[in-house]
């Protein structure tokens, strides 16, 4: 049996004792000494420790545990809080339709975090709309924003016509979500700028952090542009020679989120396995291919209480991305009507529905099952448009339904409706409709799909059956965790409460792992809802 190192204590002239053992622990900037000084355990936020040696002269007394300072500011990776100019490892994550707002984004950047505005599903307008209160917000208060850059599948103009806005509107940070592969818009938003610095290093003004769920995929973020596509960007005069020749010497992304079982686009992967495997190819590239600066991984999924915060950066993420917890607070641009169905679901309170932008395909989103038909419905469009080739094919009483039960109209209607979107956003896909009419089926179908989002987000009294709610089941840890305090009710909840819970209830529940190693009486002290007030009282970080 291996003998304990010895250990001594004894006060200083500043000395602030605290006697109580919760608040000594919760007191994360501070070093912990468990004390015996003859009446039980005492607990010290200070003074002086000696380790390794017998007993001093004088006043000193025998350290039953001994735990570090851990600041939230050192969870998580120093590199990627200098990259992306943050102070804590905290990443508010892009939800579609402006779901992360732009005062989440705000709230995210006044408190030392980053946030993505969910570009995802917005026109341009909005987009635009978005992008000007941001900045303006942003150069008056010197913090960092983001935007989401959603893979817009089967229409590559249109997603050039978003990496060309955010090109021009100078945007230099962004959340790369659902890609498969890479894409001239992205390759071109990434290598766009990249030029010699003084030192001969190649500095990289569009910084990408990419959000996926599979090992194939995070190697091609992680390697450089690929060669063919950047001939092509070159050919087409997108990019420079300067630049094509410079992007073989950097990778993709900056850092790369693992997703594991989500709320909206996933692949409900378990975190356990899927963050060790990213880190692994990360390791792996960086050897490959020599990069100057560590590419980070951190972790998405299922991130809704401080065990699960504390458990992602035990296992070595450089940072921690939430959004489904998100949506239950005030900032979310989303209707009260969805935060009151958040606050009352639990873990088993998800399922799986058709996917609006990938539905050909087979994609799939986690949304919300309770208090909504949306995934049955989705499912059952789905499975009429994979059993006939067109409208015509379908029997007319299964025609029927779908238009009273889930359309609410006449197909003919929706096809209408859906021309005019079109028509504004992309015109390419109206005239491939007209051209294939199974690809028309699948538009006319996607159209209730993308429309059952905005129907909960405005909160339509008429639809709300249909309300496609993207969830994961953190919501259900989330409010088991919260149950019985004020951050329970939907009005007391508020991102800055909610990622600092997190994020000093992390450092908690690590501080309290090493005091019951080391003394095992005081197993199980836990991390507490707490106000900002309360939290502010733990983390001087926060004052």
């Amino acid at each position: 049996m291996i003998e304990p190192i010895p250990a001594w204590w004894r006060a200083t002239a500043s000395d602030t004792s605290v006697i109580d053992i919760r608040k000594g622990l919760e007191a994360i900037d501070r070093p912990f000494y468990l004390v015996d000084q003859g009446q039980g355990p005492v607990a010290h936020n200070s003074g002086e420790l000696r380790v390794g040696c017998n007993k001093p002269e004088g006043p000193w007394y025998p350290v039953l545990a001994a735990v570090r300072a851990l600041p939230i500011s050192k969870l998580g990776s120093q590199t990627f809080l200098k990259r992306h100019g943050v102070k804590f490892p905290y990443i508010m994550g892009a939800m579609a339709n402006g779901i992360t707002s732009e005062e989440m984004v705000e709230a995210a950047g006044r408190n030392g975090m980053l946030g993505f505005f969910g570009a995802g599903g917005c026109n341009f307008s909005r987009i635009q709309e978005a992008i000007k209160r941001l900045k303006a917000s942003s150069r008056q208060e010197g913090f960092p924003i983001g935007f989401n850059f959603l893979h817009h599948h089967g229409a590559p103009d249109a997603e050039m016509r978003l990496c060309q806005l955010y090109l021009d509107e100078g945007i230099n940070c962004v959340s790369a979500a659902a890609f498969l592969t890479m894409t001239l818009a992205l390759v071109r938003y990434r290598v766009t700028g990249i030029h010699l610095g003084a030192n001969g290093e190649v500095v990289v003004p569009n910084r990408v952090i990419a959000k996926l769920s599979r090992e194939e995929l995070a190697e091609k973020f992680m390697s450089p542009p690929p060669v063919d596509i950047l001939k092509k960007l070159f050919e087409k005069g997108l990019i420079t020679q300067t630049e094509m020749e410079l992007a073989p010497r950097i990778s993709m992304a900056d850092d790369i989120t693992a997703e594991a079982d989500s709320g909206g686009h996933t692949d409900n992967r378990p975190a356990l396995a899927l963050l060790p495997a990213i880190q692994a190819v990360r390791d792996r590239l960086m050897e490959k291919y020599n990069y100057p600066c560590k590419i980070g991984v951190g972790l998405a999924g299922g991130l809704a209480t401080p065990v699960s915060a504390a458990a992602a950066f035990a296992m070595g993420a450089d940072y921690i991305l939430t959004g489904t917890i998100n949506q239950a607070c005030r900032e979310a641009g989303t209707s009260e009507k969805v935060k009151e169905l958040l606050t009352q679901a639990r873990q088993a309170d998800v399922t799986m529905a058709p996917a609006a932008d990938m539905f050909e395909m087979g994609g799939k989103v986690q949304v919300l099952k309770r208090g909504t038909m949306f995934a049955m419905r989705g499912a059952k469009l789905y499975s009429t448009y994979t059993s006939y080739p067109d409208l015509d094919a379908i029997p007319q009483a299964e025609l029927d339904f779908i238009e009273k039960k889930i359309l609410g109209k006449p197909v003919d209607q929706v096809w209408e409706d859906t021309k005019a979107f079109f028509e504004d956003r992309d015109p390419t896909q109206v005239q491939r409709a007209l051209k294939d009419p199974k690809y028309k089926m699948a538009l006319i179908f996607r159209s209730y799909l993308g429309q059952a989002s905005l129907w909960a987000i405005s909160g339509l009294e008429s639809r709300t059956g249909d309300y496609q709610v993207w969830c994961g089941p953190a919501i259900g840890a989330f409010n088991a965790w919260t149950k019985g305090t004020p951050l329970a009710q939907k009005e007391n909840r508020d991102v800055v409460t909610a990622a600092f819970n997190l994020l000093v209830g992390a450092s908690l529940e690590a501080r309290s792992r090493i005091l019951a190693s080391q003394y095992p009486a005081l197993a199980g002290i836990r991390a507490l809802p707490k106000t900002i007030e309360e939290l502010k009282i733990c983390s001087r970080e926060l004052a």
